[in-house]
Formats: structure tokens, C-alpha cells, sequence
């Protein structure tokens, strides 16, 4: 059984994930999630290439491949993910009275979505191996697909990772997604309002993003505190952040690229003017400027990391945004997008 989730961009971010957005995904990188056959004891094991040993002859070969994966991702890696997400998982069957009939079985993960590039990679794994606990124990038609994006938050949860829901949403919902989190729809329904989008209305898109990150903003944000304290710029500029979704709906509905090309650097500019420059990182600063030199449109998919970049003059501007993108050192590619949702959710 294999499940694949993807890493989301986001057309319109919001820092809180207050108000609207419409974030979607794209089907370049996928990490997979898989529990297999039955076996004699249940377990979470960290890495692909080791459990394939494993299951070949129960010979260890420590390769360089494993060393240079524990010297980037620590002793931790993903595994601990996957223990996050099965005891998430089998709480909230529990607590709903869902009964799961089922074998033992294993699961593993292995991913390609670039690291530290504000591409949601913990949670795109976290939202495979709930596909595959959902299948295993054929319970997708039990739980509810608004539902499945706080259960992949609330694992991460666990695990103290701070973060909101929207990045969860799209990987569960996969293609473009219109999200209303308006504080009723929280209150009343502990989800927001999610309404998926004909993925065609999206126009040719470039992520970029730089393969070995070395600095993503590190300077610590007061952005967060300065909205406690009721700062009225930070107030205004999110509000504003919160309605340009609105916006950017109905520029795609309409087909209007220019307005959508202006609403994406609106975005990123709201953003630069509430966090500064020595939050956002030089590196992440670069990359927007890069493509917006060639005539771009830019902004980050998320809070950093990565840039989604459209080029509203055509495959002539998305060549000289590529070549200006590889003499900067950066990786760029295009965007590709699909839905994960069947008939069954």
C-alpha cells in the first residue's frame, strides 16, 4: 500500500492563517508514506533503504546515503512523525467509536521535497501515512475529509511543531482550494470552509528555491506579539493579507492574470513591510528579486524558504526567468497540479 502527498504553495498566505486563502499543491515532489503486508510485530522504522535491508535478509549496510541523511535531519528524521500521526489516528477512532479491524504492519517514508524550503515536508509525510492508516483500515468514508487536516496538525502537535491549518488543508485536499477560516465556521464547525477550484484556472507557475538553504531568516519575529498588542499597522496590513484570497478568486474565475500577477506581489509586499528584511533572510529576499527583475510576479509559497513566481508575458519572460534563476544559483521548476480527492472521500 503507498500513499504520496505533495508539498503545498500558497497564492495567498496568511501569517495567522486568519481569514481566506487559496492555497494548492503541485505533483513535482512527493514523499511516500507505506504501511506494508502484516508482520509479526508493528513498527515505525526511519529509514527506506534500511527497512528494504531488513526485509531482504536482516543485514545491516550503513551507507553513506544513511550518514549524509542523519547529518542533515539528526537522529529523528521522519520516524517520529509517523508515531505522532498513528497515536493521533487511533485516539480520535477511538473517541469517535470508529472500530479498526486490521493486521499489524509496517510503515516507512522516503521524500524528495527540497529541506527548509517552506514546503510543509513534515506534514506531507504526516498526511501520507494518515492516507495509508485511512485505507489499511478502511476507514477513509469514516472520517471525514474537513477532518483530516486537524488530525495531521494535531500530530505535528505533538511533536511541538508550531503551524496552522492551511498547509494541511491543501495537501489533503490536493489541486487548489479555496479556505474560509472565518472565526464562526472555527467556532461552530472546528474546521474551516474548504471548496476545492478547477485547477485549469491556474495560470503556468515556477517554484524556485535554492537546494542547500543556508539562511532562512533567523532573526526572531515580533509579529506575532505586536498583533496581541493590537499594533494597528500589523492589524491593517493582515487584514488586508486576509482578503486578497477574495480578490484573487475572482481574478482567476475572470481569467485576469494582470490582477492576479499585482495580488501576488501585494502579498509579499504586505509581508516584507510587517516582518523586515532581517527576518525574511537575504537569501529568501534574493530569490524574489531575481524573478521580479525579469518581470515576474513573486512571493513566497509560505513564510519562506521557497517563491512561486508567475511570468504574465508569456513562455518568452518564464525562459529569461529560468536562465536568471540558474545564474543565481537557484533550482527552479514548473509547477504541476493535482487533486488527491476520489469519490470514496
Amino acid at each position: 500500500m503507498v500513499a504520496h502527498d505533495l508539498p503545498k504553495r500558497c497564492l495567498s498566505p496568511n501569517p495567522l492563517d486568519r481569514g481566506k486563502t487559496s492555497p494548492w499543491n503541485f505533483a513535482k515532489s512527493s514523499p511516500l508514506s507505506s504501511p506494508g503486508p502484516p508482520s509479526e510485530c508493528s513498527s515505525a522504522r526511519q529509514e527506506p533503504g534500511y527497512c528494504l535491508l531488513l526485509a531482504l535478509g536482516r543485514v545491516l549496510v550503513f551507507s553513506i546515503f544513511q550518514v549524509n541523511r542523519l547529518n542533515n535531519e539528526g537522529y529523528y528524521g521522519g520516524v517520529r512523525l509517523l508515531m505522532a500521526v498513528c497515536k493521533v489516528f487511533y485516539n480520535y477512532c477511538r473517541d469517535n467509536k470508529i472500530d479498526l479491524q486490521g493486521g499489524n504492519f509496517t510503515l516507512s517514508y522516503d521524500t524528495n521535497i527540497p529541506r527548509q524550503s517552506g514546503l510543509s515536508g513534515s506534514s506531507a509525510i504526516v498526511c501520507a501515512a494518515l492516507n495509508c492508516l485511512l485505507d489499511f483500515y478502511n476507514v477513509r468514508h469514516l472520517i471525514k475529509v474537513e477532518v483530516r487536516p486537524n488530525l495531521v496538525l494535531n500530530a505535528e502537535k505533538e511533536l511541538g511543531i508550531v503551524a496552522g491549518l492551511q498547509d494541511r488543508v491543501a495537501q489533503v485536499y490536493g489541486g487548489l482550494v479555496y479556505m474560509d477560516f472565518s472565526k464562526n465556521y472555527m467556532d461552530d464547525l472546528g474546521h474551516g470552509i474548504y471548496t476545492p477550484m478547477e485547477i485549469n484556472l491556474l495560470p503556468p507557475l515556477h517554484l524556485i528555491y535554492a537546494e542547500n538553504p543556508s539562511d532562512s531568516g533567523k532573526v526572531h519575529s515580533s509579529v506575532r506579539k505586536r498583533w496581541l498588542d493590537g499594533d494597528k499597522f500589523i492589524i491593517s496590513s493582515m487584514e488586508e493579507v486576509a482578503n486578497l484570497p477574495l480578490e484573487g478568486r475572482a481574478a482567476l474565475l475572470e481569467n485576469n492574470y494582470t490582477k492576479f500577477a499585482d495580488l501576488m506581489n501585494r502579498n509579499f509586499d504586505l509581508r516584507r513591510a510587517m516582518f523586515g528584511d532581517d527576518v525574511l533572510g537575504a537569501l529568501n529576499l534574493k530569490m524574489v528579486e531575481v524573478a521580479r527583475s525579469v518581470g515576474a510576479a513573486a512571493k513566497f509559497t509560505g513564510s519562506g524558504g521557497a517563491v512561486v513566481a508567475f511570468c504574465p508575458d508569456g513562455a518568452s519572460q518564464a525562459k529569461l526567468l529560468e536562465e536568471a534563476c540558474h545564474e543565481a544559483g537557484f533550482v527552479i521548476q514548473p509547477i504541476r497540479s493535482c487533486s488527491f480527492l476520489s469519490k470514496r472521500d
